[in-house]
This record gives structure tokens, sequence and C-alpha cells, in this order.
């Protein structure tokens, strides 16, 4: 219900007045028109929902990855229905992932342009720092360098800072009567000049075609621009990545029944072969260290064709498995083999009481850290999917989010917080004082916490790519 709801923007409304009265096709349709197929990967599509400012579906902007004449390409769209496409900071955020995927992975992108600029009350929490709006440019130059192709359409306004992002990519396209593209718009000339100017003779494609060269090409209609990005493309010389394994064996097992297999809490019981088995092809696994640190299952198979290392929770990460899992880790980088982890991890468990309970605690805890800092080093690509709890520090031996994974995604039932709140005391202990004021603070927090655990709450900050529905798995 949230995809759908997403996927019309603004609503029907704003979508029928960009369409019919601003005569400009929406934002999805233009990359129907782009894409070779609909195989396309959208990122983190729930951004921006019930975030303090109110909604902003989409953030006001789509990103995701698909193909372009067989290159794999990042797409960074404007939404002008949700707020003109007026940028928020959720949006610059998403924007800013964006190209990080596309640095990281090496990969063309594509800037679809059709924005009214920053939206001016929250400028403080868009341009000044460093992770702010202005690191899209800083970006687009990095790219430039590392021999990475950018090319853009402006498919309507381009204001403001803005505007940088077209001028600063290899190729632009400006579409007649429709692009604009200047720092300030009429009114702002209006009031500064007492003048009165048209969007068009103040920035439109003949005149930045024409006279200022900020264009490379002139399109006639939309539907041509796209088709000129097309061509562009075509004269990159940017290799497509090698062709893909398209030969391969499904699960034995049904992927549909991984919606029904998704772990409602860590302490379940559920072997996590079980989902393995509906995730490899032909449901084979070569298992590494099988009968030894057993909370952790780590071993290789194919996804979809590709070799990957699995490195899965199975219970709690104790000493033998954090020892296991940095060994495999380790293995996987010196054979150059990608690792998909499938994260389901316990929170800490209770303080030790005993001399012995500490030592083995801290023996644990030496463990994980050997772990996390061979996940760290690791230099493959890592792909981490939360199918239970990301709970606390094992989070991050586990590739949370902050080993900057390639990718990481959520299954809807994904719960990410330092603590479980469906385990956590609403009762103060006996013997204090006011107990009644106690209760009702720790129920609270009980409430607080467990709204900010829910993967809906994580997708919305962007502390993931994505919600998907464990049955695509595979193909995500």
């Amino acid at each position: 219900e949230l995809l759908e709801r997403v996927s019309k923007g603004g609503g029907e409304n704003a979508i029928s007045r960009h369409t019919q009265r601003n005569k400009k096709l929406f934002v999805r349709d233009r990359l129907k028109l782009l894409l070779d197929d609909e195989d396309f990967l959208e990122l983190s599509p729930l951004a921006g929902l019930s975030m303090p400012y109110g909604d902003v579906p989409a953030a006001g902007c789509l990103t995701g990855v698909g193909k372009i004449g067989g290159v794999w390409c990042v797409f960074m769209a404007n939404d002008a229905t949700v707020k003109g496409g007026t940028i928020y900071p959720i949006g610059v955020k998403k924007q800013l992932r964006a190209q990080e995927i596309a640095m990281q992975n090496r990969l063309l992108s594509v800037y679809l342009v059709d924005s009214g600029g920053a939206f001016l009350p929250l400028q403080s929490e868009l341009f000044p720092d460093k992770l702010h709006g202005g690191r899209v440019f800083y970006n687009e130059a990095i790219m430039s360098a590392m021999r990475i192709p950018q090319v853009a359409v402006v498919c309507g306004s381009c204001i403001a800072g803005g505007a940088y992002v077209p001028t600063m990519a290899e190729e632009v396209v400006m579409i007649d009567k429709i692009s604009t593209l200047f720092l300030a718009g009429p009114p702002l000339v209006k009031a500064a000049t007492g003048e009165y100017v048209s969007p068009e003779d103040l920035g439109g494609a003949k005149l930045h075609s024409q006279v200022s060269g900020c264009s490379d090409h002139f399109a006639s209609s939309e539907e041509e621009a796209y088709e000129r990005i097309r061509n562009v493309i075509s004269t990159l010389n940017y290799a497509p990545l090698p062709g893909e394994v398209t030969e391969h064996d499904s699960p034995l097992y049904s992927s549909e029944e991984l919606l029904g297999l998704a772990p409602r809490e860590y302490r379940c019981t559920l072997p996590v072969k079980l989902i393995l088995s509906r995730l490899m092809d032909g449901s084979r696994f070569q298992e590494f260290k099988a009968n030894y640190g057993t909370t952790l299952v780590t071993g290789f198979g194919h996804v979809e064709g590709h070799l990957v290392g699995i490195v899965a929770n199975n219970g709690e990460l104790s000493h033998d498995a954090s020892l296991k899992g940095s060994h495999f880790v380790q293995l996987c980088n010196q054979r150059s083999i990608p690792i998909l982890f499938l994260q389901n991890t316990a929170p800490h468990a209770a303080e030790p009481a005993s001399i012995s309970q500490a030592e083995a605690h801290s023996s644990r805890l030496k463990a994980q850290a050997s772990m996390m800092a061979a996940v760290a080093c690791a230099a493959v690509p890592k792909i981490t999917l939360v199918i239970g709890g990301c709970y606390g520090s094992e989070s991050y031996a586990m590739c949370g989010r902050s080993f900057s994974p390639n990718f990481l995604f959520l299954w809807p039932n994904a719960r990410v917080a330092l603590v479980d709140s469906r385990h956590f005391p609403t009762v103060p202990p006996a013997g204090d004082g006011d107990s009644t004021g106690d209760e009702s603070e720790l129920k609270q927090l009980k409430e607080k916490l467990e709204e900010e655990s829910s993967a809906f709450y994580s997708s919305a900050r962007l502390w993931d790519d994505g919600v998907i529905l464990p049955q695509n798995t595979r193909k995500v």
C-alpha cells in the first residue's frame, strides 16, 4: 500500500496539473522512455514518509538503477508533482546516496532535472554542511575526474543551486518551451530591477542552445530529448559491465514461501537454512565450518547465476561464531567473492553476574571486534539484507549501515534498534519511589522505541536502500 501511494507522487490532482496544464510527462513515464526494459531497482522509495515537516512522498525525487543501451545507470529524477520538485533535506540525502552508489560501482549517472530549487525555510538543514546540498556538485566533479560519465535532461524548471547539476554534467539536453535554467527566475528579476522578462527569454532551451551554450542538445519534445540521451550514451564509449550469467536454476523451494518464513523476532528457532534454500540457485549451498559456531551459517552458493559468500545469523553471535565469520569473510576477500549478509541479530545478552561469565563476555566481545575488522576491511562488494532484527553492536559485525555495505535492504518485518522494545520492562524495579510516574515513563519510552525501530521508520530516513518484499529478494 505504501509503495502504491508513493508511486502516485504528489497525488492525482498534482499529476493532472503537471501533465495536462504544464504539458509535461510524469517522472515514471520519463523513465519508461529511457530504460531498455522494466527491470528498474528503485532506491529507498519510502524516503520522506512521515517526516517532521510532513509527508514528502519519495522525497520529491526518484532514484534507482536500470539499463540504457545495455549500460547500467544510476538515475536521479526530480518529481515536480511533489511540491514542484522542491528539494528537502531528505531529498538531498537521497541524491547523495545515489551518487555514492554511482561512484562505488562506477555506474553512469543520468540526471532528470525538474526542480524549483531548495526549500528555503529549511535552508540551514539543506546547504551549509559537508553532507548537505553542495556535496551534489562536489560529487559531480569527483565522478568526472574518475571518468564516470554523467548526462542530464532539463525537463522542467532548473533554478538556483540546482542549475549546476546539468551544467556540470558532460552532455545536456534541453526541451523547447519546457526547459528553463537560471540562477534566479523572472519574479526575482522583477523584484530586483523592475523589469519583466519571460522564463523562455531569461533561460529557455533556445537561449541556452544558441546564446549561452549551457545546453549541448536542443529537443522539440520530451520524447525527442530521451531519444537523444539514449544516443548520447551510445557514444560515451563506456563499456557495459561483463555479460550477466543468464542460465541458472531456480530454488527447489518456492521463493513465494519466504513471505511466511520472515522471522517475527530474533528469538524464534527458525533455522536460517530454510530461508537460504529459497534464495540460492538450485537450493545448493556449500557450507563452511558447518559444525563450528553454528549460530552463524557461512558458505558459498549462487544467486541468479552469481557466486556469493553467505554470512547468515542463526542465533546469538557467540565467540566461536564470530571467529568463524571473521575467517570466512577473509576467505571471500582473498578470492574476490562478493558477500551477502543475512542479518537477524539478537540484542545484548544480560550483563555478566560472575567472574567466569565476565571472562566469557570479554572473550566474545574480542571475537566480535575481530569480525568487525574483517568486515570493514574486506574490499569486495557487500550486500546486507535485514531479515529480522538489526540490534545493537552485533549489527556492525554483520555489516550494518555504518559499515558501508554497497547495498542494504530490509524485509517489512525488520526491526532496527539498539534494544528490542518488546522485551523492555514496563514495570520499574520494586522498592523505587514514585512507581506510577516511573511506570508511565517506561511505557512512553517503550512506545517510542517500538515506533522508531520499524522498517518503515528506518527507510523513511534513508538508513537503508529500501524495504523489499521477501519473495522479491532474489531479483533485487
